[in-house]
């Protein structure tokens, strides 16, 4: 099971400004993640909104953001390069490979590399591989920040439908 990031907010109220955002970032990584925590396969594919949005495609988009903003906006290699969907939409296409331990092992992962990569830049460094053009880093902290929450509000709702169902 995925545990909380040993650096929680909370502790980084006088921190820099960067220590604050990755703190952050790596909090709602982690809850994301955890999201599937004790659910069956079934539990986690079920369907229960007309869009592909289930809850593994929930973190199966997350590791594909976390590519496109820290993989191919930092690297600028191309997204077939990476080997990752074309479109969003398509990163919430599940195949019967796609388990749980897969997925949640692949956003893992998918997070680890996103903090090595940033790890060099400072926040207010450009990344250049993004179609919107070049982006401090800081405003790709704060875009991933909005993405994350976005999707860990949905994955509440949707698991919260789940083991009430």
């Amino acid at each position: 099971m995925p545990s909380l990031p040993a650096t929680s907010a909370e502790d980084v109220i006088n921190e820099p400004v960067r220590i604050q955002f990755e703190a952050f970032l790596d909090e709602h990584r982690s809850r994301l993640n955890a999201c599937l925590d004790g659910l069956t396969e079934e539990q986690a594919r079920r369907t229960l909104v007309p869009s592909r949005t289930t809850l593994l495609g929930l973190v199966k988009h997350a590791t594909f953001v976390e590519k496109v903003w820290f993989d191919e906006a930092i690297t600028c290699r191309s997204r077939a390069d990476i080997g990752i969907p074309a479109t969003p939409d398509e990163s919430f296409i599940l195949s019967v490979q796609d388990t749980i331990d897969s997925i949640q092992a692949a956003h893992r992962d998918a997070c680890e590399a996103s903090r090595r990569a940033a790890s060099a830049l400072h926040l207010d460094d450009f990344v250049n591989g993004n179609r919107r053009g070049p982006l401090p880093l800081r405003w790709v902290y704060l875009h991933m920040l909005r993405e994350l929450a976005q999707h860990c509000g949905h994955a509440d709702i949707l698991r919260e439908q789940i083991l009430r169902g």
